[in-house]
């Protein structure tokens, strides 16, 4: 690990962290601390593991270091996040949750999410065309929730929404229903059966031992199963989905397109 850091961070160094419970998941911190020791940025990236009864303690506790620059957020915490910035993209508004923040030059915080971004970008750099496109989308959590707004931008046909928790589904729909009406609305079992892409943006895959978060015998031949899970980098679904003769899309390739976007949002 040491050949992907700055020789030796200073009192001038940037400071940013990654907050999420777990954290031996995640890959930012791999990935941009190559980027700041290949372009020789005075910078460095940590995992925190902030537990939810701990994470306003943990956020206040950074944002009050003075050369602290900005954090990722991971797993749970994306919602409640959101409460501490001042400012907010149009992406963070819809979806309601935010996984990367910023310390603005007024010394504000400013949120944004790139989950959806990154995950319509990785889509569109292998070929897929989005517009038109019947989607079932399982989970409306933190990420599930900013992929929604990007697949609606991206000009997606449908939008068929499966999360068990009839609240939060009903408060993204009025959300989504707001910006693109007619287009999105709760999945149904007989939904899949017509889905031209279907997408795990549940937790559900982390472990060997979770069930299928999506019914894969009910998706027509042909249609795209895509994960958002990164590690491990195949999921029990795309396995399944990949022997049931399914194209597949793994999670990785849209960690790689939020690479991009991070190194624009923190101007590394």
């Amino acid at each position: 690990m040491s050949q992907l850091l700055i020789p030796s961070p200073t009192g001038k160094t940037r400071i940013f962290a990654v907050i999420g419970d777990p954290v031996k998941q995640v890959k930012a911190p791999e990935l941009l601390n190559r980027v700041f020791a290949d372009e020789a940025v005075d910078a460095v990236m940590i995992a925190v593991h902030a537990r939810p009864e701990q994470l306003a303690t943990v956020i206040r506790g950074l944002q009050a270091m003075d050369n602290f620059s900005g954090m990722l957020i991971t797993i749970p915490h994306k919602f409640a996040a959101r409460d501490f910035a001042e400012s907010v993209s149009v992406a963070v508004q819809v979806s309601g949750s935010t996984n990367a923040m910023r310390r603005n030059e007024q010394g504000g915080w400013e949120a944004d999410n790139f989950d959806g971004a990154g995950f319509t970008l990785s889509l569109q750099r292998k070929g897929y065309d989005l517009i038109g496109k019947r989607v079932v989308l399982a989970g409306g959590g933190g990420a599930g929730s900013s992929i929604a707004v990007a697949l609606l931008q991206a000009e997606v046909g449908r939008l068929y929404l499966q999360e068990p928790d009839a609240l939060k589904a009903d408060a993204l729909l009025a959300r989504l229903n707001q910006h693109w009406p007619g287009r999105c609305e709760l999945a149904q079992p007989h939904h899949l059966e017509v889905a031209d892409i279907v997408i795990n943006a549940t937790p559900l895959g982390l472990s060997e031992d979770d069930p299928l978060p999506l019914e894969l015998a009910a998706v027509p031949a042909g249609a795209l199963v895509a994960d958002i899970i990164m590690q491990p980098a195949e999921t029990r679904l795309l396995r399944t989905a990949k022997a049931a003769g399914h194209p597949v899309h793994a999670g990785s390739h849209m960690l790689s397109e939020q690479l991009g976007c991070y190194r624009h949002f923190f101007r590394i």
